[in-house]
């Protein structure tokens, strides 16, 4: 079949008349006025000749004459990716022989360099692409543009957004001349300019269409559209908005809800896998239902997933009449961009007008404080007090953890996820991570207080320099153990460096790698990874591929005075300095506070460095949770529930319980899955700060303040550095030279290795108290964050300048 009329293209036909026409097919059966054509199939691109007898025929039954002419590729206005542009459209085209050439030139503009780098960026490995080629008749338009049912550039769903032209729309969707811009809202049109080419009536004919079309596609829509001379509108194509943040599910509270994206304070800037984020949400049931918190506390603040990324819903508190007032001070973790979010919300009468409807629940607040507070203010003065001890007391708690297995050889599928969902949650909230945690309550807390005993004896930078160079951090720990393990492997050093990483971890686990050490390594440090929390993503002994590309960036290093041992002393000397000036100084201008300062400043030393251990330590049991997961997936898989083992991973909890004791297949689930997972894995924005229409609350909000050539984030780890740049978006086989500043869009512990040869770091958001500012201070080196974009508008090769204390990036112009 070469030839398909659009009336009896439909949804579902796309391999056979591609995405365009499948859309224009699917507006016809909706009853949109659509201009009449036709489609010459892929059948006809597949046979490679143009069936010229079928192409020509189709024109006369169309009554010959102008015709619009366009590319309807496969792989082209998908959910996941609209190719807008990418492929060919030939207007006003009149004559036999000249649809022949154009239907030659759509052919051809599929394989074009930029639509195969547009494929090969937005579309899984291996996916192929037909063409279509869809002919029509031409509208001779008076006005034309695009309508979006969504506004674009904030996400948000309330609104409808038109950019029109007097003639024909290409002017508009090509970006040549600034369109008539229209924003129409739920009240009418709310912005429009004052001399525009549309009328009102034809504004609200838009909308309508508008809001039936996204009604009919279940989505919101990206709608090409002219009005003819006679004032006709004639819809052109309509197609999925691809670039949208998802809409989080329909809230159980009241609208609009905000929320603020919480994993990348973590350093888990990638979506996280559908067990992942089950795992997080039984955790968090299982804390309410352990501190025996009722929904009163979860009206106040509750986590949400959206768009497979984890976020915190502070509605709550934003109503609330105490907490609400102060909440953009309180804040600071999370940036200055979105802390600037919250108090332009905190004004808007849709949040402030209430303000007091969400009451503090008092009673469940003071159980928990009677149930936990004697306890943890016991262990935290004991922490204070004793710090050697405390620290005794948390590596005795780790290694209970590690002794820890859950159900052996010989059990069921259905046994392993119960023991997932039960006795490996209660482990996470069980005693031995309480020790642990501990002193990371006072590690965390210490840094906080010195600046205002300080106050007026030293500056923000200066006591920030105590922490530099802490010790007892557990992951400092371990990327020195990992540089000593490279030392030791020098021997190999061809083979280390010139192999890639991923072969080289197939040969470890084959017992063909000569032996460096790394399984000493991994006995301790195995259960890491980059992204670790969710549980979804392989630990280090199930793919030690990023250690080995690690100690090959280490055996580069050829200066030994940036050796990274030697970096940790310098600023571990450097802040012991510190410490003794800092003291002097306080005790001389107030003794007694003063002297409160300097033992605070010693232990802060002795302590600080603790913030990590607690989430090694949970991340224990959480690593024989994922062992267990993966057996119970092998079981699945051999019923024929699953593909693989690894398939579990896509599945919630409950989900994969539902294969093992029901017998359900979860095989198509899990298809649908993975392409959703994949289609996030390439999204490079997220919202940091959400409201509950979509719309992203920091899109419209100005860029931070900057001078000329400077990009503005927030300070993390004082110093200067200048060197080239290194933008890494996953620390899997990321290789850092020597002196390098290392640009991504979060880290984590997973990504601190790289760390051990980077002359800074620059990250697009994180928190002052998150896990790659810690260590970097502790190796003394640089750090900016909250720089928002910083992976695109810093290139690898760059020449860049950073400043830690006034968090500033400057790309150094070159000769």
């Amino acid at each position: 079949m070469d030839v398909v009329g659009l009336d009896a293209a439909a949804a579902g036909m796309e391999d056979t008349v591609g995405g365009k026409a499948a859309g224009l097919g699917a507006m016809i059966a909706l009853g949109e006025r659509v201009p009449p054509g036709f489609c010459l199939t892929t059948d006809a691109y597949t046979a490679g000749a143009i069936p010229e007898d079928a192409l020509l025929a189709a024109y006369r039954d169309l009554g010959g004459g102008p015709v619009a002419v366009r590319s309807s590729a496969t792989a082209e206005d998908l959910p996941e990716a609209s190719f807008a542009g990418q492929q060919e459209t030939c207007l006003n085209v009149e004559g036999e022989r000249e649809l022949v050439q154009a239907v030659r030139r759509c052919w051809e503009s599929l394989e074009t360099d930029r639509a195969r780098a547009y494929r090969e960026a937005n579309l899984a490995p291996g996916t192929e692409a037909r063409m279509a080629v869809v002919v029509q008749r031409m509208v001779g338009a008076a006005a034309a543009g695009v309508l979006f049912t969504a506004d674009p550039t904030t996400g948000s769903r309330s609104r409808s957004v038109v950019d029109a032209a007097s003639g024909l729309g290409t002017a508009v969707v090509d970006g040549s001349i600034a369109p008539d811009h229209y924003v129409l809202d739920a009240g009418g049109v709310a912005e429009a300019p004052d001399d525009g080419c549309l009328r009102a009536a034809q504004l609200e004919e838009l909308h309508a269409v508008g809001e039936r079309l996204q009604r009919g596609f279940g989505a919101p829509q990206d709608v090409e559209w002219a009005y003819d001379g006679d004032g006709v509108l004639w819809l052109l194509q309509s197609r999925p908005i691809t670039a949208l943040f998802p809409l989080p599910a329909a809230p159980r509270r009241p609208e609009p809800r905000l929320y603020l994206e919480v994993g990348t304070i973590q350093g888990m800037a990638r979506p996280f896998t559908p067990i992942g984020m089950s795992l997080l949400q039984q955790a968090l049931d299982r804390m309410f239902a352990i501190a025996r918190l009722d929904d009163g506390v979860r009206d106040l603040f509750d986590m949400v997933p959206i768009g497979g990324r984890l976020f915190t819903d502070v509605t709550g508190l934003m109503r609330n009449r105490w907490i609400g007032p102060n909440l953009a001070e309180s804040m600071e973790v999370y940036g200055p961009r979105v802390q600037a979010a919250v108090r332009r919300m905190l004004a808007d009468p849709r949040f402030s007008a209430d303000r007091g409807s969400v009451p503090l629940p008092v009673a469940a607040l003071l159980r928990l404080a009677l149930r936990y507070g004697p306890p943890t203010v016991f262990a935290f003065a004991g922490a204070l007090a004793r710090p050697e001890a405390a620290r005794a007391r948390a590596a005795e708690a780790v290694a209970q953890l590690r002794r820890h297995r859950g159900p052996g050889p010989g059990a069921e599928a259905s046994e392993r996820l119960r023991y997932i969902g039960e006795d490996g949650l209660d482990r996470v909230y069980g005693p031995d991570v309480f020790a642990a945690a501990m002193p990371t309550m006072v590690g965390v807390f210490l840094p906080r207080v010195l600046p205002a005993l300080l106050k007026g004896i030293a500056t923000p930078q200066e006591a920030a320099a105590v922490l530099a160079g802490a010790p007892h951090n557990v992951t400092t720990e371990m990327d020195l153990e990992l540089w000593r393990l490279a030392e030791g492997a020098a021997e190999y050093r061809e083979l280390l460096t010139g192999t890639d990483p991923a072969e080289l971890a197939a040969r470890y686990h084959a017992g063909t790698l000569p032996d460096i050490g790394l399984e000493g390594f991994l006995d301790r440090y195995g259960h890491r990874a980059g992204g670790e929390i969710d549980i979804g993503l392989p630990r280090w002994s199930e793919d030690p591929a990023p250690l080995f590309a690690t100690i090959a960036n280490y055996l580069r290093l050829d200066d030994p005075d940036q050796a990274p041992p030697r970096r940790f002393a310098r600023a571990a000397a450097e802040a012991e300095a510190a410490v003794a000036d800092l003291a002097r100084r306080a005790v001389g201008a107030r003794p007694v506070r003063g002297r409160a300062a300097a033992f605070l400043m010693r232990r802060t030393r002795e302590l600080a460095g603790m913030r990590e251990l607690a989430k090694f330590a949970w991340l224990v049991p959480y690593a024989e949770m994922r062992r267990q997961l993966l057996l119970a997936g092998a079981e699945l898989a051999e019923r024929g529930r699953l593909e693989a083992a690894e398939d579990i991973v896509f599945l919630g909890l409950d989900e994969a319980r539902a294969a093992a004791e029901g017998g359900l297949d979860q095989r198509a689930l899990v298809a649908d899955r993975k392409a959703v997972h994949a289609r996030e894995l390439r999204r490079r924005h997220v919202p940091a700060a959400l409201l509950s229409d979509g719309t992203a609350v920091e899109a419209p909000a100005p860029p931070l303040q900057a001078s000329e050539g400077t990009l503005t984030g927030a300070p993390a780890a004082a110093g200067r550095a200048t060197g080239r740049a290194r933008v890494v978006l996953d620390p899997s086989g990321a290789r850092i030279e020597p002196g390098e500043i290392l640009v991504a869009p979060t880290t984590d512990p997973g990504w601190t290795p790289l760390f051990m040869t980077a002359g800074g770091l620059v990250t697009e958001t994180g928190s002052v108290v998150a896990h790659g500012p810690t260590v970097a201070r502790e190796y003394g080196i640089p750090a900016v964050i909250c720089l928002p974009g910083a992976t695109e508008a810093v290139s690898t090769g760059d020449l860049i300048t950073i400043d830690g204390g006034a968090g500033t990036v400057v790309v150094e112009p070159e000769g």
